[in-house]
């Protein structure tokens, strides 16, 4: 049954009560908005006759700058966002169970030892939790997708060692540990070489003939990793390494404080078992086994001397140089 007026019994009543005076339709009040700018002081109008009259991108932006200024307002607007810095010194994992193994046989330093539920464990599992519990190492177990998750789905045969970041040496600090040693200071540079592993090698050599530390450019070339580490069978943990940021500058400091400075170089002036300075002070920088020594860096070395090799056979890898360098230096110091 329909009501008297013929409007529905169950419609909702609603108040027929308007807007409040003065509020433009709207039930709150208006804010200023600050002074209005001048055609002719508007970057994004066409009236405008400045100088720096902005592209038709940048109306936008430029408006909403000029908009917060005559509010006292600030703004990030057209900004560039500061870059973020890519941090260098995180924990790394070491993965598969040989490598794994290997690295805990070498002592790498370590701060936990993951392995996934369900992993067979033949006799190289087993013996790296062996290991790692006589270092008092954590043994953490997980699930694989888990694991699979911390390694970026990487190849891991369900067994991971996480390490410590590798801890460099000051540079001034390490002339000070070579000068007090007790021994003729003889410390390797590398220049451009790349390869972790023969980063590694030449760690491993340097320590086996008695140098006492090693400079790596801190750009376009190798740190010390997870492989660097396996390949210098744990002679990392004994040698310092310094990072600097210029070789050539690096290269002259050590001019400075005594040091006669050698080049390996294929082309150089004599032969490294001519060597007249083996029992001075000695820096020997060696180079990528392609591009070998810098210009720049050769250049201000004292000394540019090769390695004599059959007419068959180009070049030598970077390692093998340096361990022939550093042989034919302790055979003349003794």
């Amino acid at each position: 049954m329909s009501s008297s007026k013929g409007g529905h019994p169950n419609r909702r009543k609603t108040s027929k009560a308007g807007p409040a005076k003065g509020s433009g339709g709207q039930k709150k009040g208006l804010s200023g908005k600050g002074r209005t700018l001048k055609a002719e002081d508007r970057p994004w109008h066409k009236s405008y006759e400045g100088d720096d009259k902005p592209k038709k991108t940048q109306w936008k932006q430029a408006k909403e700058r000029a908009k917060a200024a005559s509010e006292g307002r600030t703004t990030n607007i057209g900004k560039a966002k500061p870059k973020r810095e890519r941090r260098t010194d995180e924990a790394e994992m070491i993965l598969g169970r040989n490598p794994v193994l290997e690295a805990l046989r070498a002592k790498v330093p370590a701060t936990a030892l993951y392995v996934a539920f369900g992993t067979d464990l033949d006799d190289r599992v087993a013996e790296s939790v062996r290991i790692a519990g006589n270092r008092d190492l954590p043994v953490k177990e997980l699930a694989k997708r888990d694991l699979d998750r911390r390694t970026n789905n990487a190849l891991h045969q369900g067994i991971g060692l996480e390490i410590e970041p590798f801890e460099y040496a000051d540079f001034d600090e390490l002339l000070d540990t070579a000068a007090t040693s007790g021994t003729t200071p003889l410390l390797v540079a590398l220049d451009g070489v790349t390869d972790p592993r023969n980063l590694g090698a030449i760690i491993r050599s340097t320590a086996a003939f008695g140098g006492h530390g090693l400079v790596i450019p801190s750009r376009r070339a190798a740190s010390v990793t997870a492989v660097a580490w396996r390949s210098s069978a744990g002679a990392a943990a004994r040698l310092p390494v310094s990072k600097v940021v210029n070789l050539a500058r690096s290269v002259k400091a050590c001019q400075e404080a005594g040091y006669m400075t050698v080049a390996l170089d294929a082309a150089g002036d004599a032969d490294v078992f001519d060597l007249p300075v083996a029992n001075d002070p000695l820096l020997i920088v060696v180079g990528d086994e392609g591009k070998g020594v810098s210009r720049l860096v050769s250049e201000t070395c004292d000394y540019r001397v090769g390695i004599p090799i059959a007419s068959e056979v180009e070049s030598l890898n970077a390692s093998v140089a340096a361990s022939v360098a550093l042989a034919e230096v302790q055979r003349q110091r003794r």
